[in-house]
């Protein structure tokens, strides 16, 4: 597994790590493009992204946010808009700085919302194959609205990091852990963020999706993939798990990888087949 490195976009430094094709790989590919959770970094992906990549025959982006793992801080509070934001400045100008004009995205939970909110913007732009710059996105425990169990589960996050040990457990992961950790869960609490829903967005998502979630998640109940399975305006396809907490990729790591390389395998044979 290869270390971390540091790319500057807009005077922000970004930690990421690359991935490179397997040996023996042919022609263009599409890009594993991995979308860290709201507390998550580089680091907290383990080898899952190697795992994968290495299964699919392609190369791989991981990075973290600003405020998030080796990246530079972001002055709190966050705004509620922050996921928008992401997904409408960085991820677009990590991507062109990569040159990764074809990706398959790969979000967990924050992540998951980052990358819907990017296909739904970057679904018309022409590449190639005569879609957007997204050409799958497999989706871990996403959320398009916020829901009274997300907020549970929130505050009992922020007593754990306040009286418990998850605060030593995040600064293993994260250079400015109370930025990583507070700019999340203040957002999350605000009471203004109960209105904050992506629906609206869902049409206009065609890509083909994977939808991955424990029915036990403490983070969202299943509505969240029942919405977006009902407004996407491409395939949906949806596995729930049992046995399973919020991070399939930890959880259940053999069941979340065939799962997601069914999908990375349909979508390039589609492309194949073009």
């Amino acid at each position: 597994m290869t270390g971390s490195e540091r790319l500057s976009i807009d005077g922000v430094g970004i930690e990421l790590r690359r991935i490179e094709a397997a040996a023996g790989a042919h022609g263009p590919a599409p890009t594993l493009v991995f979308l860290h959770d709201g507390l998550g970094s580089v680091s907290t992906w383990r080898d899952f992204p190697d795992l994968l990549a290495a299964a699919a025959g392609l190369p791989g982006l991981i990075y973290s946010r600003p405020g998030y793992g080796r990246s530079d801080p972001v002055t709190l509070p966050r705004p509620l808009s922050y996921m928008h934001d992401e997904a409408r400045g960085l991820l677009p100008a990590l991507l062109e700085a990569e040159g990764i004009d074809d990706a398959i995205l790969i979000g967990h939970s924050d992540g998951a919302s980052i990358a819907l909110i990017y296909a739904a913007t970057e679904h018309g732009t022409a590449t190639e194959h005569g879609q957007g710059r997204v050409r799958g996105l497999g989706l871990l425990a996403p959320h398009v609205f916020c829901e009274p169990r997300s907020v549970a589960a929130i505050e009992e996050a922020r007593e754990t990091f306040l009286h418990g040990d998850l605060r030593r457990r995040l600064a293993k992961h994260h250079d400015h852990v109370e930025i990583a950790f507070s700019g999340w869960n203040g957002a999350w609490l605000d009471p203004g963020f109960a209105s904050w829903n992506l629906e609206e967005l869902l049409p206009q998502v065609r890509a083909p999706m994977l939808l991955i979630q424990s029915e036990d998640d403490p983070f969202g109940t299943l509505r969240q993939l029942e919405a977006i399975a009902a407004g996407a305006g491409g395939r949906v396809d949806r596995l729930i798990l049992r046995d399973c907490g919020h991070s399939p990729q930890r959880d259940r790591p053999r069941l979340t990888l065939a799962a997601l390389l069914g999908l990375i395998t349909a979508v390039t044979d589609e492309a194949t087949s073009e």
